[in-house]
């Protein structure tokens, strides 16, 4: 029966390729599912034998972990940096862009409450 080892939704084209030269290096016996063309499905990573899907399992933990830290790292690099940062950051760079989304917001929450207002 095929073991599911991981979804590919959301997941960068880096991290996928990553995944698979980590597979390879390993000997691990995957096959791939190609994502749907509407987007209903986005493709996974699959292994046919029980003990083939613990010893990858315990090879995407190990991979997952590490690429955790370097993300970490990578971000707190460009937030010291200055090249990211949170709302505050977006603001002071595009704020236009920012009111926009803001008001945007602002208009949702208002429309989905709205008939909650009207029925009291």
């Amino acid at each position: 029966m095929p073991h599911h080892l991981m979804n590919l939704r959301h997941v960068p084209d880096d991290e996928a390729e990553e995944i698979r030269a980590l597979f390879e290096a390993h000997d691990v016996r995957f096959y791939e599912t190609p994502p749907s063309r509407w987007g209903i499905s986005m493709g996974g990573f699959w292994v046919h034998d029980t003990d083939e899907a613990d010893r990858a399992r315990a090879l995407l933990q190990d991979y997952q972990r590490q690429r955790l830290q370097s993300q970490r790292a990578t971000y707190e690099a460009r937030r010291l940096s200055g090249e990211t940062g949170g709302v505050w950051h977006m603001f002071r760079h595009k704020p236009v862009r920012t009111l926009v989304a803001c008001f945007a917001i602002l208009v949702m929450i208002g429309l989905s409450l709205l008939p909650f207002i009207h029925i009291g």
